[in-house]
Formats: C-alpha cells, structure tokens, sequence
C-alpha cells in the first residue's frame, strides 16, 4: 500500500487557514449587513445584484466535487470528450437568460415549483416537483441555478451574468478535463487500476480510482515545484483551498435552494399559518437534515456507474429530469397544457426513469472485469438515450392528456407563457382565493407576535439566526412598486443591443470549440 501523502509544509497549512478565516470574515459580514430575518431576504437578494456577481454565482454554483473529482475523473477513464458538457453550458445560459428567466420574473415567484403553481393551479404539481427536486440533491447534489437569475438588478444584467457565466464555463476544459488526463498518464498503476483488488488497496473503492485523478495531481506532482522555485511554496495548499472554495460555493447553493424548496413549498402545506421565525427555524433545521442523508448516501455513490462521480450525477438526472424539463418547456411555449396534461406526464416519467433507476442499482453497472447481469431491454440502452426517450414520452403524455381535458383561459395565464409574456392585462391566480386568505391569517399571526417581548435569551438568539431583523412597514403604494421592482424585465436599449450581441459571441464561440475539439 502506498504511504499518505500528508499535508505538513508550513506554507501549505498557512493558505488553507488564511481560505477558511477569510471564509469566517466573509460570512460574518454577510450576517450584519443583509436582512435574514424575512423569507424574501433570506432566499433571495430582492432583485439588487449586478451581472458580475450574478456571473460568477452561477459558475461557482456549478463547480464543486463533481467537476474536480467527478469530470476529472471521467476524463482520466473515457478522454477529452467529457469537456462537451460543460461546453453545452454555454448554449444553455443564452436559452436561460433569454427565454425562461423573463417569464419567471414577469411570473413573479421565488422558486420554480412556485412557478408551476401559479402557471397550473392546485397544489399536487407543486409538492411533486419539490420532493423530487430534493430527492436530486440529496442523490446527485445539483444546483432550481435560476434562483440566481431571478436576484439580478434588471434582464440587462441578468443576461450579461449568463453571458460572464458561459465565458467562465470554456475554463473546465483545461483545467479539469485536461489534468484528469494528465494524471492517468503519471499515475496509470493506481488512477487507472481495473482490478478490484489493487483498487480497493489504492483508493478503497473495488469499482474503480479514477475519482482520484485531480487530488492525487495535486497531492503528488505540486510538492515537486516546492523544492525547484521558492515562490511555489504553498502552491499545493492554494490548489486544495480552490476545491475546497469550489465545494463549498455549490454546497452552500445547494442548501440555499433546497431549504428554499422544503420551507415555501412543503413547509407551508404541512403547517397552515407559519410564522416569519417559524419559516426561518425550518429552512435552517432542514439543512442539518439534508447533510445527514447525504452522507449517509455517500456508500452508494462510491460503487455506482463504475464508481464514476459524474457518470452517476448524469445517469440519475437523465432518469428523473426528461420529465421535468418537458413540462417546463412546454408550460412556457404551449399555453394549451393543463394542469392533468403535466401531472400525468410526470407521473408516467417518474414511473419510467425510476423503472431503470432501480434496476441498475439492483444489478449494478458493472465494470470490463464483472460485466452486469442487467437484462439489455432494461439497462442496454445509454442514459443519455434513454433521457431523450423519457423526455419524448413524457411531453406525449403531457400534451395527449391536456389536449384532451378542459384549457385553461388566458386570464389565469398572463405573464406566465411566452405568447402571452407582454400582456398588460390583469391576472388572476387559479388559486387567488386560497392565497387571500392565507395572506389575512398571516397578517394576524405577524399581529399577535409583535405583542411578545422576548427576554434577553431570546433577544440573543434571535439576532444571532438572524430572526430579530423585521421587514420594514410599507404603504399600499410602495407595495405596489416593490413589485413592479421584481417583475420588471425592461431594458435600456443600448445595454439590451450590447448584451444580445454578446450573447451571439458566445454562441459562435460555443459552436467553434464544438468543432474544433470534435
């Protein structure tokens, strides 16, 4: 067995404390300058942040464990192909900015299964999508990236940050995918072992060490620089603070938008009038929660997809997701879809993806020694295939059983689909009542809490959660211009010809590294 390669150079150790103090100080700053103690503070900026930060909050949202570990690692088992994925990025932020991020903040919501209740009514499609939209983090730990969006000042910078967003994503390529191939070559015997045996020795996992790849490049290779040029000291704890930088930037979106989901969107159906602190205390003890089964699923990700991080993430989001997409797409494009159109076809998708789901963790995918013994018709086909199917017969489904059931009229749908995203009309919510009144029992609630004095104890606490910040008392008025605010998707025409042409670099760009690296 290989000896461990510890961390114990002075200036290694210097830079990982100086990241986690800078971390501290960062965070801390954060506590006393921002409003936490409401939902809308606390989920969202209140639509204030520049394209800059909206940027780089989406790329680093993305670059976590599964890139430095995950892609680096695929990239030392199959090569230079796997840097496509990221490079579809930079298509898709465009199709983001452009098409979807519009409606939803004309549509006015929070999160995206919000979105679909207000486009769809009821409450079934909402809690669905929330529970399965958990069931992905705490399985493939992906991050509803449009949260981001939705903070942005206006479209211009909201465009502009997809745009810096794209940009950024051409980076993996070279230093991700490229390193993971670098290491295979200097570390065939351990990153590219295929007996079970000699696996399990090198990294503990019998399936595979190619997960290892970029930690074991910077564990092994960077000391080397130390003792060839006094200016590389430190170089390999710098490397570990960019992964470690990189993991907690996606964790943080992770729990950020899950405790989002479980708090406005399963919270509030199990509790009937949950108060501002009580939302808060439930958001933030879910976080807990969702660190526990995560880890406790960490066994099960080590031996799935050959023990591939990103080939699981991908495997499990082609088999839950086709669903989801379609009905997204086809709720903003296609305002005949109804409410059973797109509850059926995530059913019957769900019913299909967890079908495969479950039959390759039954058999297990196997490796080039153990071949699985899983039957072709269920798992011959690649995920990536199989995801086009799930996606075809779920928008099928969607719009057979819509077509063939009551519309829903326009009035119910202004601001919400694509032909109707310039209307000026007044919109009613399918479920306007029930809001109404949940709105009146709020209210009372936020009444009957301002009359409690809590004690000094409580004071403490309550600053320190961030609960004894109270959002500020406004006019009808400013209500009312408070959301005009958030649903404004006006532009300065100078800003929206700059920003549309840089969209189309960027998809120039996009198509160019396609075909030179193909």
């Amino acid at each position: 067995m290989e000896s461990t390669v510890r961390i114990n150079n002075a200036a290694d150790i210097s830079v990982i404390v100086i990241y986690f103090l800078v971390v501290l100080a960062v965070g801390l700053w954060a506590m006393f300058s921002t409003n936490r103690g409401t939902v809308g503070g606390f989920f969202l900026a209140g639509r204030s942040m520049v394209w800059w930060p909206i940027g780089a909050s989406l790329f680093a949202s993305n670059i976590g464990s599964g890139h430095f570990v995950g892609i680096a690692g695929t990239a030392a088992s199959g090569g230079i192909a796997i840097g496509g994925y990221e490079w579809n990025a930079l298509i898709f932020v465009v199709v983001l900015g452009w098409l979807f991020v519009p409606i939803y903040i004309r549509a006015g919501v929070v999160t995206m299964p919000e979105y679909l209740k207000k486009r769809f009514g009821g409450k079934r499609i909402q809690i669905y999508l929330s529970v399965l939209s958990l069931i992905l983090y705490i399985f493939t730990k992906i991050s509803v990236i449009v949260q981001r969006c939705l903070s942005g000042k206006n479209m211009s910078h909201v465009k502009a940050g997809c745009i810096m967003c794209g940009y950024l994503k051409l980076l993996p390529m070279f230093i991700i995918v490229m390193p993971g191939m670098i290491s295979r070559i200097l570390y065939t015997d351990v990153v590219a072992c295929v007996v079970p045996e000699i696996c399990q020795e090198s990294c503990g996992t019998a399936v595979g060490c190619t997960n290892i790849a970029y930690p074991k490049l910077v564990v092994e290779l960077m000391p080397r620089a130390q003792f060839t040029c006094l200016c590389a000291a430190g170089l390999r704890g710098l490397m570990l603070s960019v992964m470690l930088a990189s993991l907690m930037s996606s964790l943080t979106s992770i729990f950020n938008s899950a405790s989002t989901l479980f708090t406005m969107d399963i919270y509030t159906k199990i509790r009937a009038r949950p108060s501002e602190k009580e939302l808060m205390l439930a958001g933030r003890a879910f976080m807990v929660l969702l660190i526990g089964i995560s880890i406790a699923w960490v066994p099960v990700v080590q031996s799935a997809q050959s023990g591939q991080l990103f080939d699981y993430i991908q495997s499990v989001t082609s088999y839950l997701g086709p669903p989801i997409a379609a009905v997204f797409l086809l709720a903003i494009f296609c305002k005949r879809v109804n409410e059973p159109g797109a509850f059926w076809g995530l059913v019957v998708g769900l019913l299909v993806g967890l079908s495969r789901m479950i039959a390759e963790f039954a058999y297990g995918t196997g490796s080039c020694v153990t071949p699985s013994k899983c039957p072709f018709i269920i798992c011959g086909i690649h995920y990536l295939y199989f995801a086009i199917i799930l996606f075809g017969v779920s928008a099928i489904v969607i719009l057979a059983v819509s077509f063939m059931t009551k519309p829903i009229p326009d009035v119910h749908l202004y601001r919400l689909c694509w032909s109707l995203r310039n209307s000026k009309e007044e919109r009613i919510d399918l479920d306007a009542d029930e809001e109404e009144i949940k709105a009146d029992e709020k209210d009372e609630e936020s009444v009957h809490e301002e009359r409690e004095e809590p004690g000094c104890f409580k004071k403490v606490y309550n600053w320190f959660c961030g609960l004894d910040q109270q959002a500020p008392k406004l006019s009808k008025e400013e209500e009312e211009a408070l959301k005009k605010k958030l649903t404004d998707t006006s532009e300065v025409p100078l800003w929206r010809n700059v920003v549309n042409i840089n969209g189309i670099i960027l998809l120039t760009v996009a198509v160019f590294c396609h075909a030179f690296f193909a």
